[in-house]
């Protein structure tokens, strides 16, 4: 991420605020972070700040396309450039697969694909008006599951609209292709986070994987880096599964 302006979305914790640590590790000028709860935003700055990089948050419910935008310009005006955007915000629920709500499949719609459509929009237009670094104008990466490839009727609604996001993050790098801005997604399986340990998870994340263990976050989150870092040059449109061999288990 040498030299490069990296914004989170869901930044505040979990896989988002690893990401953020990891892309300062990996030499990022700038660092900002849009996540729903202000205190976690700035807490996962502190990587940043320590190491003196530039380093910006915004407070934001992504559900709607103007509390979304305004929150991208913020940041992106603090940091002067954006050159990757990390999708990471998402909501897991669980339920039985014929007991799923309206109101269910609206808050899973609403963040999941709406959310991370209006920040796509958001960084294109920002980056559409940049310089190319190594042909490159922009990198998107939207963070997708295993889950939208395999059955899953105990988070069903969950799955689709991780299918929806591969399907969107297609035909949005189609799109954008000519403005030198590439478009990738990730699609890890179960983590072993201090989270699924709590949860009583990592059981069911071993059992899952033919490796016999859940993916550690930082496992993970190398990949996101890699698809939205300096190397790569050539790549969009694509969804890398990290699965741990679970997704032809």
């Amino acid at each position: 991420m040498d030299g490069l302006n990296v914004v989170i979305v869901g930044g505040g914790a979990g896989l988002g605020a690893l990401l953020a640590e990891m892309a300062v590790e990996q030499g990022a000028a700038g660092i900002g972070i849009i996540d729903l709860n202000p205190d976690a935003a700035e807490a996962a700055l502190a990587p940043a700040r320590r190491a003196g990089r530039k380093a910006a948050c915004a407070a934001c419910d992504i559900r709607t396309a103007e509390a979304a935008h305004a929150a991208f310009n913020k940041v992106a005006e603090a940091l002067g450039r954006v050159d990757t955007l990390i999708n990471s915000a998402a909501i897991y629920p669980r339920k039985p697969i014929l007991e799923i709500l309206d109101a269910d499949w609206d808050a899973s719609n609403a963040i999941n694909v709406k959310g991370s459509y209006h920040m796509m929009v958001a960084a294109i237009r920002h980056m559409q008006g940049q310089e190319p670094k190594a042909h490159v104008r922009g990198r998107i990466v939207n963070i997708t599951s295993v889950d939208a490839f395999k059955a899953h009727p105990q988070n069903a609604h969950y799955a689709a609209t991780k299918a929806a996001v591969v399907s969107l993050t297609k035909s949005m790098a189609h799109h954008v292709a000519p403005d030198g801005i590439l478009v990738n997604s990730v699609a890890p399986a179960g983590m072993a986070t201090e989270k699924a340990r709590a949860a009583g998870f990592l059981d069911e994340l071993a059992k899952a994987s033919p490796l016999g263990r859940g993916g550690e976050p930082r496992e993970m989150a190398e990949w996101v880096l890699m698809a939205g870092g300096p190397k790569n040059t050539y790549m969009t449109g694509e969804n890398i599964i990290v699965s741990g061999g679970y997704i032809y288990a």
